[in-house]
């Protein structure tokens, strides 16, 4: 088993944007698996395509959602198509208080360019 070590979470975020990613909620044993399209400065996730899953029984596809920050426990790839597994646990980052105040470099390049045309 690997150890878990803490995780720079801009620059880990920033690599998953476009990438299918699970995101786990802190209460009711619910994931979301989808596609990571856009997070802010506070970590809150917009993923599109995304299916839900209570205690690791999918309950449908969703489509677009947007998770705010504080009901996130850890994000991470997803390495298995549908499936949890233990891959995504030893690749997943937990997002902290710390990382709360800090900004992600590329949604805020998207907000300069949107806001010079």
């Amino acid at each position: 088993m690997s150890d878990l070590s803490p995780v720079n979470p801009k620059p880990f975020l920033r690599d998953l944007i476009n990438k299918r990613t699970v995101v786990t909620l802190k209460f009711n044993k619910t994931q979301y698996k989808g596609i990571l399209v856009s997070t802010d400065n506070y970590f809150n996730l917009q993923l599109s395509d995304a299916e839900e899953f209570i205690d690791s029984q999918s309950k449908g596809k969703i489509g677009e959602i947007f998770i705010r920050c504080n009901n996130v426990l850890w994000i991470g790839e997803d390495l298995s198509g549908n499936d949890a597994s233990e891959k995504e646990v030893d690749k997943s980052a937990e997002v902290g208080e710390t990382a709360d105040n800090e900004a992600i470099e590329a949604h805020q390049d998207v907000e300069i360019q949107n806001d010079n045309k």
